[in-house]
């Protein structure tokens, strides 16, 4: 029962994250106008814009205009909807699993507006760095402490090793390249990542996220000839990855003994 309302209001999240995707880019406001179609510009009554079904129920087109509606919404409420369903399976219904689906949510805005804008917000990246070093102190049990000063210290330090990680390898990136291999959005984000996992886990995440951003960069180099390929989207992926095996990861591989 738990598990279903989860997955529901994790949808309606979803449709509120379509919201963020579209405007913050845009610098518009998340709260008004109402949401309205992109193409009439009509407002949105309120039975078309229930998560999941209203858009099954269109046929992807407004009812208005018949403007076709991007399929991204669907998708941002189905995997916002199943994000927070896993935490809630994998961690209960605890503090540390709202603060993750908050968190995964944050991941879902960062990835989809980099996809299509190359930008990552610093109201995401930066806001959610600060909400992680409070909550960390605030709930010390998020990095398997009873101690708020340690955890908080855990939090800061992951912030530390996440943006110091990938800002170095960045001037790394430039030396040899001659030019910009690495966008600040990156260096805050991986430090947001950094204040909610702790510094073992997002260097997990540091060397996860290449694996995945190399394979789809080869694809579209060979294929379309694309140069520059967004990488919140992968930094995303492994910040989840080593969220749910990080210590799996680290155990297989012998690290265990150093960490």
């Amino acid at each position: 029962m738990i598990g279903a309302l989860a997955f529901v209001f994790g949808s309606v999240v979803g449709s509120f994250l379509n919201v963020c995707i579209v405007r913050l880019p845009r610098e518009e406001s998340i709260v008004m106008p109402h949401s309205h179609c992109l193409g009439c510009k009509r407002p949105i009554p309120w039975y078309d814009n229930i998560p999941l079904l209203s858009f099954l129920l269109l046929k992807g087109r407004c009812r208005f205009c018949k403007k076709l509606i991007s399929k991204r919404y669907w998708v941002v409420e189905l995997l916002t909807a199943g994000i927070f369903l896993w935490f809630y399976l994998i961690f209960g219904l605890t503090e540390q699993s709202l603060i993750y689906a908050a968190w995964g949510a944050a991941l879902i805005v960062v990835s989809f507006i980099d996809l299509e804008h190359q930008i990552i917000p610093d109201v995401i990246s930066l806001g959610g760095l600060a909400a992680a070093l409070v909550l960390s102190f605030l709930v010390p049990a998020l990095h398997a402490s009873e101690n708020r000063w340690l955890s908080l210290w855990e939090s800061a330090l992951g912030a530390l090793v996440g943006g110091g990680s990938i800002y170095g390898i960045g001037l790394l990136g430039n030396f040899f390249f001659r030019k910009e291999s690495m966008g600040g959005g990156d260096v805050k984000l991986l430090a947001m990542v950094g204040a909610v996992l702790g510094w073992k886990l997002v260097l997990v995440a540091f060397f996860v996220a290449p694996f995945f951003g190399s394979v789809v960069g080869l694809i579209l180099k060979f294929r379309k000839g694309v140069e520059v390929i967004p990488y919140g989207p992968f930094l995303s992926l492994g910040s989840v990855i080593a969220l749910m095996w990080g210590r799996d990861i680290l155990n297989f591989l012998g690290f265990s003994l150093y960490f």
